[in-house]
């Protein structure tokens, strides 16, 4: 057996509320070419220029909204879930962040400090569905603080787990509870992407929304297609909980800027659903694992209050997975099967 250590990493956080802190981090988000994929100086203009100095006061104001005591929900709840994942296993569990901190070179010299010959590092991106804005960039900025440092030990990826059984198991008991009481609809609202990600994601260039029904279509394009992965994510979810079609709807959020995004607008939908008399609402956001900013203020929170203000009477939010200890078990057995590989 290889002396092996884990990885977990999430998207990340401001350091505070504070406006700069939020400036900082929405610089190193949004300067991301694969996040928003234009020419460098464009990028630059747009970002430094435009956005972020409107932006970061808003989402400062957001961030307090939603601030604990302990600090920033997704770090406290990724450290939670690092912890709770330690306490099953006996290898070594660190954490990473995509943008802020931890950052990947202190995850990994922290994972050699407890196992100085290990051999064999597997790295668990936190989200279930491929998309560049994501999972690929997390992936990349790993490997290239990999390649930098010239670690010895190899690295292997757990990848997007989005009909693993284990993980649609985990989400759909985590979510159970909430679907007790009577309601009207349960609104499944993923992070959205620009169309233009999904084809350049397509590795057939023909396939991605150019051929009718193509998430239900077999492709090669769907091993990194989001639009594809998070619809079969709610297909099995609902299967799962024995929902008829009727009973489920999915929409996307956060959109940023004014190209074309993926369809319906979690935004647009949720003043409107009262006028076609869904009174109750319930809203599950399985893009991401952890609860922060997006899922506890744009959608809880803001979400809420769009609902109600139109003509809701019942709106439920169901917490992300955050330390279930489904997702718990689901987590170990997504390593365990990637340690596996090439064994």
């Amino acid at each position: 057996m290889r002396k092996t250590g884990v990885i977990l990493m999430n998207l990340g956080s401001p350091d505070s509320t504070s406006v700069k802190d939020v400036k900082k981090y929405l610089d190193e988000f949004l300067m991301d070419e694969r996040v928003i994929d234009k020419p460098w100086l464009l990028r630059f203009l747009l970002v430094r220029g435009i956005i972020n100095p409107f932006r970061a006061p808003k989402s400062a104001e957001a961030y307090k909204a939603i601030w604990w005591d302990e600090g920033s929900p997704l770090i406290v709840l990724s450290k939670q879930l690092q912890e709770a994942l330690q306490q099953k296993t006996t290898l070594p569990v660190e954490l990473s962040m995509r943008y802020g901190t931890p950052t990947p070179e202190a995850a990994y010299t922290a994972l050699l400090n407890r196992m100085p010959d290990v051999e064999e590092v597997i790295l668990v991106p936190l989200y279930p569905h491929y998309a560049m804005s994501s999972f690929e960039t997390a992936v990349e900025h790993m490997k290239a603080a990999h390649k930098n440092n010239n670690y010895a030990f190899r690295l292997k990826v757990v990848p997007p787990f989005y009909k693993h059984p284990a993980y649609i198991n985990a989400l759909a008991e985590s979510m159970r509870p909430y679907l007790q009481e009577d309601f009207d609809q349960l609104l499944f609202s993923y992070h959205g992407i620009p169309e233009r990600h999904i084809l350049k994601a397509d590795p057939t260039k023909k396939h991605c929304m150019q051929v009718e029904n193509c998430c239900f279509k077999a492709s090669d394009s769907h091993p990194t297609c989001y639009r594809h992965q998070v619809t079969i994510t709610s297909e099995l979810v609902a299967k799962k909980l024995g929902l008829k079609k009727e009973q489920w709807q999915q929409s996307y959020q956060s959109r940023l800027g004014r190209d074309p995004w993926l369809l319906p607008n979690t935004q647009v939908r949720l003043p409107q659903l009262p006028k076609e008399q869904v009174k109750k609402l319930v809203v599950v956001c399985p893009s991401f694992v952890s609860d922060c900013l997006e899922t506890l203020e744009e959608i809880e929170l803001r979400g809420k209050e769009d609902f109600m203000a139109h003509g809701g009477e019942q709106y439920t939010y169901i917490p992300c997975m955050n330390t279930h200890a489904l997702w718990v078990d689901a987590l170990l057995q997504l390593i365990e099967e990637t340690m596996d590989k090439d064994r």
